[in-house]
Protein backbone atom coordinates (compact mmCIF):
# COMPACT_ATOMS: atom_id res chain seq x y z
CA UNK A 1 0.00 0.00 0.00
CA UNK A 2 1.42 3.29 -0.75
CA UNK A 3 1.27 6.34 1.41
CA UNK A 4 -1.23 8.31 0.17
CA UNK A 5 -3.52 4.90 0.34
CA UNK A 6 -2.39 4.68 3.79
CA UNK A 7 -3.28 8.23 4.32
CA UNK A 8 -6.48 7.77 2.98
CA UNK A 9 -7.10 4.61 4.92
CA UNK A 10 -6.53 6.04 8.37
CA UNK A 11 -8.35 9.11 7.60
CA UNK A 12 -11.81 6.84 6.30
CA UNK A 13 -11.44 4.81 9.67
CA UNK A 14 -10.67 7.39 11.60
CA UNK A 15 -13.61 9.14 10.93
CA UNK A 16 -16.20 6.66 11.07
CA UNK A 17 -15.55 5.45 14.42
CA UNK A 18 -12.33 2.89 14.10
CA UNK A 19 -9.66 4.93 15.18
CA UNK A 20 -7.86 2.67 17.00
CA UNK A 21 -7.60 0.25 14.65
CA UNK A 22 -6.24 3.28 12.58
CA UNK A 23 -3.48 3.99 14.68
CA UNK A 24 -2.76 0.35 15.26
CA UNK A 25 -2.46 -0.37 11.61
CA UNK A 26 -0.93 2.92 10.24
CA UNK A 27 0.80 5.06 12.69
CA UNK A 28 4.49 4.62 14.10
CA UNK A 29 4.73 3.77 18.06
CA UNK A 30 6.79 7.22 17.66
CA UNK A 31 4.08 9.07 16.52
CA UNK A 32 3.42 12.78 16.80
CA UNK A 33 0.48 15.82 16.32
CA UNK A 34 0.46 19.00 15.91
CA UNK A 35 -3.61 19.58 16.90
CA UNK A 36 -3.47 22.84 19.45
CA UNK A 37 -6.45 21.67 21.18
CA UNK A 38 -4.56 18.63 22.38
CA UNK A 39 -1.36 17.27 23.71
CA UNK A 40 0.71 16.12 21.18
CA UNK A 41 0.76 12.12 21.92
CA UNK A 42 -0.48 9.53 19.71
CA UNK A 43 -2.75 8.43 23.07
CA UNK A 44 -4.09 12.23 23.97
CA UNK A 45 -4.94 12.51 19.40
CA UNK A 46 -6.84 9.20 19.61
CA UNK A 47 -8.14 9.97 22.90
CA UNK A 48 -9.51 12.75 21.25
CA UNK A 49 -10.87 11.39 17.90
CA UNK A 50 -12.70 8.20 19.99
CA UNK A 51 -14.42 10.62 22.43
CA UNK A 52 -15.77 13.03 19.48
CA UNK A 53 -16.94 10.06 17.59
CA UNK A 54 -19.10 9.11 20.78
CA UNK A 55 -20.41 12.74 20.93
CA UNK A 56 -20.45 14.13 17.60
CA UNK A 57 -20.59 11.04 15.32
CA UNK A 58 -19.28 11.90 11.37
CA UNK A 59 -21.79 11.11 9.02
CA UNK A 60 -19.21 10.76 6.19
CA UNK A 61 -15.90 11.75 4.78
CA UNK A 62 -14.24 12.04 1.06
CA UNK A 63 -11.51 12.80 0.31
CA UNK A 64 -11.40 15.36 -2.33
CA UNK A 65 -7.49 15.73 -3.46
CA UNK A 66 -4.61 13.66 -2.06
CA UNK A 67 -1.37 14.57 -3.07
CA UNK A 68 2.16 12.57 -2.15
CA UNK A 69 5.67 13.80 -2.37
CA UNK A 70 8.62 11.61 -0.92
CA UNK A 71 7.80 11.19 2.81
CA UNK A 72 4.71 13.68 2.53
CA UNK A 73 1.02 13.02 2.03
CA UNK A 74 -1.18 15.93 2.07
CA UNK A 75 -5.45 15.18 2.16
CA UNK A 76 -8.10 17.54 1.05
CA UNK A 77 -11.30 16.54 2.80
CA UNK A 78 -14.90 16.97 3.03
CA UNK A 79 -16.25 15.85 6.46
CA UNK A 80 -19.92 15.91 6.98
CA UNK A 81 -21.25 15.82 10.85
CA UNK A 82 -24.82 15.72 11.96
CA UNK A 83 -24.65 19.70 12.87
CA UNK A 84 -22.18 20.86 10.44
CA UNK A 85 -19.82 20.43 7.44
CA UNK A 86 -15.85 20.79 7.68
CA UNK A 87 -13.23 21.43 5.24
CA UNK A 88 -10.07 19.68 6.49
CA UNK A 89 -6.65 19.47 5.39
CA UNK A 90 -4.23 17.12 7.24
CA UNK A 91 -0.32 16.45 6.48
CA UNK A 92 0.77 13.36 7.02
CA UNK A 93 4.68 12.32 7.41
CA UNK A 94 5.69 8.74 6.64
CA UNK A 95 8.51 6.97 8.13
CA UNK A 96 9.08 3.30 7.22
CA UNK A 97 5.77 2.99 5.71
CA UNK A 98 3.90 4.27 9.42
CA UNK A 99 2.95 7.61 9.92
CA UNK A 100 5.02 9.87 12.46
CA UNK A 101 3.99 12.93 11.84
CA UNK A 102 0.82 14.64 11.60
CA UNK A 103 -0.94 17.80 10.99
CA UNK A 104 -4.66 18.77 10.64
CA UNK A 105 -6.65 22.25 9.54
CA UNK A 106 -10.14 22.59 9.80
CA UNK A 107 -13.01 25.26 8.75
CA UNK A 108 -16.51 24.78 9.36
CA UNK A 109 -18.35 25.29 6.40
CA UNK A 110 -20.89 28.11 6.44
CA UNK A 111 -24.35 27.26 5.13
CA UNK A 112 -24.33 31.32 3.16
CA UNK A 113 -20.87 30.94 2.17
CA UNK A 114 -19.69 34.57 0.65
CA UNK A 115 -17.48 32.65 -1.89
CA UNK A 116 -18.94 31.57 -5.15
CA UNK A 117 -16.24 28.77 -5.86
CA UNK A 118 -16.64 27.10 -2.26
CA UNK A 119 -14.26 25.26 -0.47
CA UNK A 120 -13.49 22.63 -2.44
Amino acid sequence: MSNKESAMAFLNLSALGKSKEAFDTFTSDDFIHHNQYFKGSREALLKAIEEDHKTNPNKSIEVIKCYEEKDTVITHSHVIKHDMEIAVVHIFRFEKEKVVELWDLGQIIEKDCLNENGLF
